[in-house]
């Protein structure tokens, strides 16, 4: 099975951009299609984005639509969310998930592996 790891998250100003790195371990990524998800205090888990294990297909949601983006390195067994014009109500625990079918969807129980979270801060 697969581990995975989130780094890239902090505090930042409404209109700023950060980027997320998902790193795997234990196998590699390129057989897994990849998900973004959000968790904000008292909320459902949230999705963000989607794509499939060859970066042919993305998905996303329309809360993030021109200002998210997500791709991969799958030789370095990495995946990006690169977040632009950053706004409060983004913050949240973001999380990237793995799952074996290539098949992009925004269900998280669709999902088999996780990340920890990493917190995005983004102030008024």
């Amino acid at each position: 099975q697969v581990q995975l790891v989130e780094s890239g998250g902090g505090l930042v100003q409404a209109g700023g951009s950060l980027r997320l790195s998902c790193a795997a371990s234990g196998r590699t990524l390129s057989v897994y299609a990849m998900g973004w998800f959000r968790q904000a205090p008292g909320k459902e888990r949230e999705f963000v984005l989607a794509i499939t294990r060859s970066g042919d297909r993305i998905y996303y949601a329309d809360s993030v639509k021109g200002r998210f983006t997500i791709s991969r390195d799958n030789a370095k067994n990495t995946v990006y969310l690169q977040m632009n014009s950053l706004k409060p109500e983004d913050t949240a625990v973001y999380y990237c998930a793995a799952r074996t079918t290539d098949w992009i969807t925004p269900r998280p129980d669709e999902y088999t592996y996780w990340g920890q979270g990493t917190q995005v801060s983004v102030s008024s």
